[in-house]
């Protein structure tokens, strides 16, 4: 079993390869320059690793970059063990990242917050306080009493 650090150098290693690999030497057109490596994860018997990518454009695109990157794998696993000098070469799996889709679902939660917050702040423009305007008690004073 390899340690952490060794796991987490080898995907990086991985991420920066694959990366160079899709921009300069493949020449798969279904990859162009759509596609963006945002992780790597290996296990840690550094027998497989995990890389996830992300597409610009729609369900389409994301359809044929992945059909791109499974016909390109053993390119890229070739480079990777060229580059990484190991033993064995990890297997890689590539899976489409949730993030922009995340991310979107995040923004649309935070537009209806801002939302909601803009109606109450409308709502209570022209309101006032249900009580005095300094509700808490405060400690009687000798004053307070001699005016008594």
């Amino acid at each position: 079993m390899a340690d952490n650090a060794r796991a987490k150098k080898l995907a990086d290693l991985i991420r920066e390869v694959v990366a160079e690999k899709l921009q300069r030497g493949i020449k798969d057109p279904r990859l162009g320059t759509h596609v963006t490596i945002t992780d790597t994860r290996v296990t840690g018997d550094l027998r497989e690793a995990t890389v996830f990518y992300t597409v610009y454009g729609d369900d389409e695109d994301r359809a044929t970059a992945a059909a791109g990157l499974e016909s390109a794998k053993g390119i890229l696993r070739s480079a990777v063990g060229a580059a990484a000098g190991t033993k064995f070469t990890p297997t890689l799996t590539f899976v489409a990242d949730a993030l922009p889709e995340t991310a979107k679902t995040i923004e649309d939660l935070l537009d209806k917050a801002r939302a909601s917050d803009a109606k109450v702040r409308e709502a209570s423009s022209g309101a006032a306080y249900a009580g005095e305007a300094d509700p808490y008690r405060k400690p009687e004073t000798d004053e307070d009493e001699a005016s008594e």
